[in-house]
């Protein structure tokens, strides 16, 4: 199994905290484990913006290029021991800046982190909604730049309802003249358009699309075989869907999208992809056919550099 959206900063342990604390000289609000795991974890319901509160505290002790290469191999370790095959790892390398260090410096860390990593490990560069214009650029050039190196993408993240989708088309027109890869959170708390946006930026993944529900839309992904990033959980936990039953998965794989199921977030969702399977299975009454199928979709939408 591979999952292809997975966010870093969302997927530490309380461990992990602990010791890139110490790396950075961060002090944390406190130093048992289990109290930090309810810091850490996202539960009930809520909104997106409250869901996204939840990365603050690992973003803290995630400020130079060595936590951020120490994050992405224990998270790789930590992948190998659940029997994960490999995954896409995402994060924003410019909310790693905050101390100074530079986008372009915290992109070689993680580079290094993934060629230490116990389990196959890829990268997906996330530009951020609300950052500046130079900012997100510079995250493009640096996936570019490091293509041959294990990153094989670019994504949009953020606040989707604050910052249309829209607003980004010179960025991605940017990434697709470099040839990148191309991935963007999109219809997880804004409409339609927004993923109709992406695919007209040359995404070739939507990242949650839980508001692609028209038959013109799907349609069109159907036809141009673009790949859903399902996360049912998070989604439950933001109120984009508000039941797991009636999360549009099954719909799009009856209309033939193809579909992959993903954790988003291992800890802040408190889950991971054997989990994630079973939520659905249950929910839905699906067989073990289905999840070979999912598991071979996720295979056949891995990006290649």
């Amino acid at each position: 199994m591979i999952d292809l959206h997975l966010h870093l900063d969302g997927s530490l342990t309380p461990k992990d905290l602990l010791t890139m604390s110490r790396m950075t000289k961060t002090s944390l609000p406190t130093e048992e484990e289990e109290a930090l795991a309810s810091l850490m974890t996202f539960s009930g319901r809520g909104t997106l913006k409250e869901y996204l509160n939840k990365f603050r505290l690992p973003l803290s002790v995630m400020q130079s290029a060595e936590s951020v290469e120490y994050a992405v191999r224990s998270l790789g370790d930590r992948l190998g021991s659940l029997g994960y095959e490999g995954a896409e790892v995402r994060f924003a390398p410019l909310l790693h800046t905050e101390k100074g260090a530079k986008i372009e410096e915290i992109v070689e860390g993680a580079v290094k982190g993934i060629k230490e990593s116990k389990t196959p490990i890829k990268l997906l560069l996330c530009c951020m909604r609300g950052a500046s214009e130079e900012a997100n650029r510079r995250t493009i050039e640096a996936a570019a730049t490091c293509r041959k190196d294990g990153v094989v993408g670019v994504d949009l993240a953020g606040a989707e309802a604050l910052y249309p989708t829209e607003e980004y088309r010179e960025i991605f027109s940017l990434a697709s003249r470099f040839g990148l890869n191309i991935t963007i959170h999109a219809g997880e708390a804004a409409g339609e358009d927004s993923v109709k946006a992406a695919l007209d930026f040359g995404a070739k993944r939507i990242g949650h699309g839980v508001a692609a529900r028209s038959e013109a839309l799907l349609d069109r992904l159907a036809a141009e075989k673009i790949a859903i990033e399902c996360c049912p959980t998070s989604n439950l936990q933001t109120g984009a869907v508000v039941s797991l039953k009636e999360h549009p998965i099954r719909r799009f794989i009856e209309k033939g999208i193809p579909c992959v199921l993903c954790s988003d977030n291992m800890t802040v969702s408190d889950t991971d992809l054997p989990r994630e399977w079973e939520k659905v299975r249950t929910a839905f009454g699906w067989s073990e056919a289905i999840r070979e199928m999912l598991e071979k979709q996720a295979k056949e939408s891995a990006f290649q550099a």
